[in-house]
């Protein structure tokens, strides 16, 4: 907007990034753009709050009555600065924790659009292209003469790619950015410290940031510590992968009120309202608007602007800095505030794009190799399989040599070679890149699992035959937090001496562990003998507040897709506390038995996982699973059936209503045959399940896919004794 150009900066002793302070929002409708479920932009939300300090909104004011004298411009035609930048990925194992690509696609995006370079800024309105010649009002848009340069250097030095990636729960949360910032800090992949704000602009990528799709603060309140950066919701950030053109721009939104530009329409509130008219956003040529949350290309919303201007002025709705989804300019005066921001000692922006900052960060782009690396498309397989291998050498590599013991072929000279591996074991990889001048090696030892053969049915296990999990060829252990992991427990089972514990007591909260079985044929498995997979495990919560997960999933194509049949957790997966660590007796033993494998997952590279969410919680042990077709026989259990026991106790199924899976629970005194019938209201049998009851609790997991919306029965016969209970599919 007119008349104010705020570009004299000051430093006040707040930061702007209390984020402690921050809480969860409920979502303001009017700060959303149309067709949207989160705030785009919360950043003057944030100043906002800052003036309510009424120290804070002295020095706000009295700043801008000085830059109404000019004081401090920086005008195009000086050097193009280079900020060095950092993507700092904040995930749980989720579609947040986004693709490299789509990291340089959002960068190239920031590039592209600060430099002038969008092709859509040829389609500008007349009214914004510079050729207005009524007054003096000329919104040309203009090259910022600012680059986005990922840094190569870490804080200690250390050579990597200007990402880093963090798994935590904390992900989900974005009630307090001060925890999320402090999580990467303390558990990122490259530099467990301090990266200042001073030396790095620091964009933070998340799966909530507490409603909106991005925010950052203006260098005068931003501080120098690391929080002087930009928040993203990891579905705004690049065109790609879990982004989209539509959400692309918020990076450069949000840039450009990291470098002190505010709204269109000012600072004062959301899109829409009047009061706007009569406030200002400090440019002189952006018109003053009530901002708009589309792309209402025809709106004048301030006659205040007509009148000192003595003709219309159209809305600049085409601008970076208002809600539109149509937008793609930055105004000359928008550049020359920015400049002078970067130009500025204020919030550390004139440190960024120096000599030494950008030598110290590796941000001069000029890129060569300093580590050899790969990924692979999966590194569990069945025989036969094939691997695609990834090159992902940073930051320059011309020359590759593959080494794949155990593969075909079992050398390669490609950047991105495919490997057949058809013999069972455990295989290292390794990579030797070059640029030309520096050379590189990667070895990843035990990076290959080849499965034996499938297991044929029926399952029988109770892992007594095991003297550890490591390097066992029948089940694969991952640790996600770099924590405890699942381990053979030797001294306890359920009846029996071994079964598989996680330490989880006094594990970090939002660590995720897997237990991956091998490969099961479940081939000859018919509609006439249906299939169940059972098991046991005992848990103790640590404190009433613990939320935890104990998830089972299945795959079809022996690994390389997961798909979900079971979650157990908070009180579902167990309400008893225990305050220090914790092993199981017999009698917390629970059996699931799942029925709902249906069909889709008979075949003969089935596979099975148990995922483990940590919530701060007490530990957990697994045991005796078991996978058998129609009646079990006796060498399915661990002590004989006692066919002269039958009560039933502790009946109870849930949840009721039901739209998806239905769970019934009960009690038996020994190890029984159970039958579960689901019948219509008339009696006829609609599913039958042959279960094979333990002793204690069990849950009997039952798919209702396949029943339309009604009434119906579920029966559980044991022993010659017979209980019913209704329920509803919605």
């Amino acid at each position: 907007m007119k008349k104010i150009l705020l570009s004299s900066l000051i430093a006040l002793n707040v930061s702007a990034f209390s984020f402690a302070q921050q809480t969860s929002r409920v979502l303001d409708k009017q700060n959303m753009r149309d067709g949207e479920n989160v705030e785009y932009c919360v950043t003057h939300k944030k100043l906002n709050e800052l003036l309510q300090d009424p120290a804070n909104k002295a020095l706000w004011d009295a700043e801008l009555e000085k830059a109404k004298k000019g004081d401090g411009n920086v005008e195009k035609g000086g050097p193009i600065y280079k900020i060095p930048v950092v993507f700092h990925i904040l995930h749980n194992g989720g579609v947040e924790n986004i693709s490299d690509e789509q990291i340089y696609d959002a960068l190239s995006i920031l590039n592209r659009d600060y430099r002038l370079q969008n092709a859509d800024a040829n389609n500008v309105n007349a009214d914004f292209d510079g050729v207005v010649t009524q007054g003096t009002f000329e919104p040309q848009p203009s090259d910022v003469e600012i680059e986005f340069v990922l840094a190569t250097k870490a804080p200690n030095g250390v050579c990597f790619k200007g990402i880093t990636r963090t798994q935590n729960a904390l992900t989900n949360d974005g009630s307090n950015g001060t925890a999320q910032i402090n999580a990467i800090k303390n558990g990122n992949d490259v530099y467990q410290g301090e990266w200042t704000g001073t030396k790095y602009l620091n964009i933070f990528v998340c799966a909530e940031i507490g409603g909106a799709a991005g925010y950052t603060q203006y260098p005068m309140f931003g501080g120098t510590n690391m929080g002087n950066g930009i928040f993203a919701l990891h579905n705004y950030v690049g065109s790609i992968g879990t982004s989209s053109v539509g959400t692309s721009r918020t990076l450069t939104h949000e840039a450009g009120h990291w470098l002190n530009l505010p709204h269109v329409w000012g600072s004062n509130n959301n899109p829409g309202d009047a009061a706007s008219c009569g406030t200002d956003d400090g440019v002189q040529d952006t018109p003053n608007c009530v901002g708009v949350t589309a792309c209402a290309i025809n709106s004048n919303t301030c006659s205040t602007d007509d009148a000192f201007f003595g003709f219309p002025i159209r809305d600049n709705v085409e601008n970076y800095m208002d809600y539109s989804y149509c937008s793609k300019m930055f105004t000359q005066g928008q550049v020359t505030r920015m400049r002078s921001a970067i130009a500025s000692s204020t919030g550390g922006r004139s440190t960024l794009w120096t000599t030494t900052n950008l030598n110290n960060t590796g941000a001069t782009g000029v890129l060569t190799l300093c580590k050899a690396q790969f990924n692979a498309s999966k590194t569990s397989v069945c025989i036969g399989e094939t691997i695609d291998f990834v090159d992902d050498t940073y930051n320059a590599a011309t020359g590759w040599t593959w080494s794949f013991p155990g593969g075909v072929p079992s050398t390669s000279t490609d950047q991105n070679p495919s490997v057949t591996y058809s013999t069972p074991g455990i295989y290292e990889v390794s990579l030797t890149a070059t640029d030309g001048t520096t050379s590189d090696a990667e070895v990843k030892t035990a990076y290959i699992r080849v499965l034996p053969a499938a297991n044929a049915l029926p399952i029988v296990e109770g892992f007594e035959s095991y003297s550890t999990l490591v390097g066992n060829d029948q089940w694969e252990v991952i640790d996600y937090g770099n924590n405890n992991d699942f381990v053979l427990e030797t001294t306890l089972g359920q009846n029996s001496s071994k079964s598989v514990r996680l330490t989880n007591f006094g594990q970090t909260v939002g660590t995720v562990d897997e237990l991956i079985s091998s490969a099961v044929d479940l081939s000859g498995v018919t509609a006439a003998t249906d299939m169940t997979l059972s098991f046991r495990y005992a848990y103790r919560k640590r404190a009433a507040a613990n939320t935890e997960y104990l998830k089972v999933f299945v795959s079809n194509n022996c690994g390389e897709d997961w798909v979900q049949r079971k979650t157990l957790s908070g009180n579902g997966l167990g309400s008893i506390i225990a305050t220090s660590s914790w092993s199981p007796v017999e009698a917390d033993w629970i059996t699931i038995h799942m029925t709902n494998v249906t069909s889709t997952y008979w075949t003969a590279d089935f596979r099975y996982k148990f995922r483990f969410e940590s919530d701060g919680g007490n530990n957990i042990f697994l045991d005796n699973i078991n996978i058998y077709t129609g009646a079990p026989s006796e060498t399915l259990v661990t002590v004989g059936i006692d066919e002269n026991e039958g009560e039933i106790e502790g009946l109870q199924i849930f949840p009721n209503p039901t739209e998806g899976e239905l769970n019934l629970q009960f009690n038996v005194a020994n190890n029984q045959i159970a039958n579960v019938y689901v019948t219509d209201l008339a009696g006829k049998i609609l599913n039958h399940e042959v279960i094979q009851a333990q002793a204690g609790a069990n849950l009997v997991v039952l798919g209702t896919d396949s029943l339309a919306t009604g009434s119906y029965l579920v029966q559980l016969q044991v022993n010659g004794t017979q209980k019913a209970i209704p329920f509803i599919v919605k």
